[in-house]
């Protein structure tokens, strides 16, 4: 029989989950009732649930921001499907570690009727060979692989081992998460903090979400509130109350004056968007700097970005709006704490666009009309004639098709009652002034009908 090694598998590490250890990794979860987030992925008859309950073993890789629950959620598949669990990082151990793990895989399977998961953390660091060393145990059932990485595995991950992987997408926690994840911490008494009389008062509770949010961390939401628990001194009934000046203290963050919910939050946001319409470049990145500091939500800045580059860049660049949704897309695809960098680039980009706010007048006075006027019909020579009654009546009768004549005819399309309205009234910035010139020339055109 082989010699016996050292199990490096799930019982290891809960008997490493003493007392001593950091908050975070005491109340790991041990299943997927206790895991928060990822309900995509862990919800009623989601994939991984569906693959605990049929005890089913797949490859798979997790692509995430660090602290959403990647190596907790392969924890709890090892255990859920009693497998023999090993875990190392692909920072630390090199293709002789692979071999090792193999040798303990085959001897699991021979001697315990045990299947081996082996988790990669960071599986991104391995180079191509280490990589390689995997595929041929993964074809063969030797091990069931699952990486994990904050990289697209599009690109980090070798094809053929990519081919015979699951790739799961694990989404940035939100701050309903985090606050989950915190409560379950403060009432767990066996693992948690529900064995001390512990109130934290809800601004400290809220300062300690939200700015754990920044990082996207859930280790960080735990690990503060446990260091402010312990910088509280208990009172005669043995009573901790966590202040919001202990939460400060416990992150090494000062509050910034900024309630998501009040005043401040549309102050700011107020700010934000008048530097950006006022081209101050500078103002724009302070003010965006003061939302993300304080914990706000990007993707809500992202949406303001969106809005801003319609409704006050509109046509003087066209391109600020692709850049826009770029922006939003790649803070999507990079998560925090590195996505304030195309925020940032997107807000210096939009501060200073030509602006243009022609359209976007252009609808609210359009809609006045259509508001006052009531639903005025369609002039007859536009209008769709699918019938031969719809062509008796008139239907599509003058109708001229604007590429017969070049791209472009004198011809109404207004409403009888609004003819001569002008809505759209481009200015002289930007792509703007070009947009001016050439309705100039579609508007002598039209003149000449009357």
């Amino acid at each position: 029989m082989a010699s016996k090694k050292p199990q490096r598998d799930l019982f290891d590490a809960q008997v490493k989950t003493t007392k001593k250890a950091p908050l975070a990794d005491r109340i790991r979860p041990r299943n997927l009732k206790e895991f928060v987030g990822q309900e995509h992925l862990v919800g009623p008859n989601k994939i991984l649930q569906r693959l605990g309950e049929n005890k089913e073993l797949i490859s798979l890789i997790f692509w995430g921001p660090p602290g959403v629950g990647k190596t907790t959620l392969a924890s709890i598949i090892a255990q859920s499907v009693d497998a023999h669990f090993v875990s190392f990082s692909a920072v630390l151990s090199g293709v002789k570690d692979i071999r090792e793990v193999i040798e303990e895989a085959r001897e699991q399977l021979k001697y315990y009727n045990k299947k081996t998961i082996l988790f990669v953390d960071e599986i991104h660091r391995f180079n191509k060979a280490q990589q390689d060393a995997f595929l041929h145990h993964v074809e063969d059932g030797t091990i069931t692989l699952i990486g994990a990485t904050t990289e697209n595995p599009s690109f980090e991950v070798n094809a053929p081992l990519l081919s015979r992987c699951k790739v799961l997408v694990l989404e940035q926690l939100t701050e309903d998460h985090l606050k989950a994840i915190m409560n379950n911490a403060l009432q767990d008494g066996e693992r948690g903090l529900g064995n001390l009389k512990v109130e934290i008062q809800n601004d400290a509770f809220d300062f300690i979400a939200r700015l754990s949010l920044s990082h996207g961390d859930a280790r960080v939401a735990l690990n503060t509130m446990e260091a402010a628990v312990m910088l509280t001194k208990p009172n005669q009934e043995d009573k901790r109350t966590v202040t919001l000046e202990i939460a400060q203290e416990a992150m090494q963050r000062k509050a910034l004056l900024y309630d998501k919910g009040g005043e401040e939050h549309y102050n700011v946001i107020s700010a934000f968007i008048k530097s950006m319409r006022g081209s101050d470049p500078d103002a724009a990145i302070y003010w965006l700097a003061r939302m993300l500091d304080a914990g706000e939500d990007p993707l809500f800045i992202a949406r303001r970005m969106i809005i801003f580059a319609s409704e006050d860049i509109g046509n003087a660049d066209p391109a600020a709006l692709q850049l826009a949704v770029a922006v939003k897309d790649a803070f999507h695809f990079v998560g925090m704490p590195e996505g304030w960098i195309p925020l940032a680039q997107g807000v210096a980009y939009l501060t200073c666009a030509p602006k243009s706010n022609a359209s976007y007048m252009a609808y609210l006075e359009a809609l006045k009309d259509v508001r006052e006027k009531g639903a005025l019909s369609a002039p007859l020579h536009i209008r769709n004639a699918p019938t031969s009654l719809m062509k008796d009546m008139g239907y599509g009768k003058g109708y001229k098709y604007p590429h017969s004549f070049g791209g472009y005819v004198g011809q109404t399309y207004l409403p009888e009652e609004l003819l001569g309205k002008e809505y759209y009234k481009p200015t002289d910035n930007g792509f703007d002034k070009v947009i001016k010139e050439r309705l100039e020339f579609y508007k002598k055109g039209r003149n000449s009908l009357k």
